[in-house]
């Protein structure tokens, strides 16, 4: 206990107000709060952790520290951000997008332009695919657009999460199949993505383990995954104007090849990518996976939140 100095915490969802890490004050508890109506189910969780610690270590009060996983696409270009629904809802509810796994894309992407040299000028897709999914377009050290939204259910499938769909289909399983707006969300939260197309697992493993034995809706979930994550590659690439480097990370991005290979196989000729085959199958840890010849580099980075929180917490308490 004494060799504790500070704590940092992790917090999903900052709302408007947080774009930086900040040491914890009762008016940032106020502001986490506030912001859980957009992550209700992770930061109600993370100020129990903020109330215990402040309870075991009551010497520590004033040296909390959180980083916030939103914090890193303050960035984002108000036309990326707002959406196409009447103006108020952002002007005065503040709906709007708000992108998740921050922490990880600031590491990676910081991480991935040291490994092209540290050029002063650097366009990077990151690929953050886990259980939880998402995509982020870095120029020169800046999120300019993301793939979740909101909340952390926009964007590409994920193991349970269904990412962007058709609005309309909320409202006709509550109007025309009589289900209620909790269980409806519950299921593209819980029930959908890898594991409801599937029926098998929410797990990539499980899914290539399925397929390979022949099971066709593991395969559509599979081919489902690729093409979407692909989709936003494309997209990122188009906005961005040229790419210097995709790097890879979380679970899937760091240990399946055959996911990493199977999206980049999507993109390849557009893009111009050559993937060295024997450093994405046999390679370990963080790498160059692209050939030589390759228009664009493609990293493997494993992430590391807790290095960035740590940092923070460091740098924001002067330690």
């Amino acid at each position: 206990k004494n060799s504790i100095t500070s704590i940092g915490h992790r917090i999903v969802h900052g709302g408007e107000k947080y774009t930086q890490s900040v040491v914890v004050t009762d008016e940032v508890v106020k502001g986490i709060e506030d912001a859980a109506q957009f992550a209700p189910l992770h930061n109600p969780a993370h100020l129990i952790g903020i109330r215990e610690a402040f309870k075991t270590f009551p010497h520590l009060k004033d040296k909390n520290v959180v980083v916030f996983d939103t914090a890193f696409h303050h960035s984002i270009k108000p036309e990326n951000a707002v959406y196409p629904i009447p103006y108020k809802f952002y002007e005065e509810n503040k709906i709007r997008k708000y992108g998740a796994h921050g922490t990880s894309h600031y590491y990676v992407s910081k991480r991935t332009q040291e490994l092209l040299g540290n050029p002063e000028h650097a366009n990077i897709i990151v690929c953050h695919l886990g259980a939880g999914a998402s995509l982020c377009a870095v120029k020169d050290g800046k999120s300019i657009d993301t793939s979740m939204g909101l909340t952390p259910l926009a964007g590409v499938m994920m193991a349970t999460r269904s990412g962007d769909i058709d609005a309309s289909v909320v409202d006709h399983l509550i109007e025309n199949l009589g289900y209620d707006m909790k269980t409806v969300f519950k299921m593209l939260n819980k029930e959908s993505g890898l594991l409801g197309v599937s029926g098998v697992s929410g797990d990539m493993r499980d899914i290539i383990d399925a397929k390979d034995a022949g099971n066709q809706r593991a395969e559509l979930a599979f081919n489902m995954f690729r093409k979407r994550v692909a989709d936003y590659i494309g997209s990122y690439f188009v906005e961005l104007g040229h790419v210097d480097a995709i790097s890879f990370t979380a679970g899937i991005g760091e240990n399946s090849f055959i996911a990493r290979e199977a999206i980049i196989d999507l993109i390849k000729e557009a893009l111009g990518i050559v993937l060295d085959d024997k450093a994405n199958v046999e390679g370990h840890g963080e790498r160059l996976i692209s050939a030589p010849e390759s228009k664009i580099k493609v990293f493997v980075v494993p992430t590391d939140e807790e290095l960035v929180i740590a940092r923070d917490t460091k740098e924001l308490l002067n330690l």
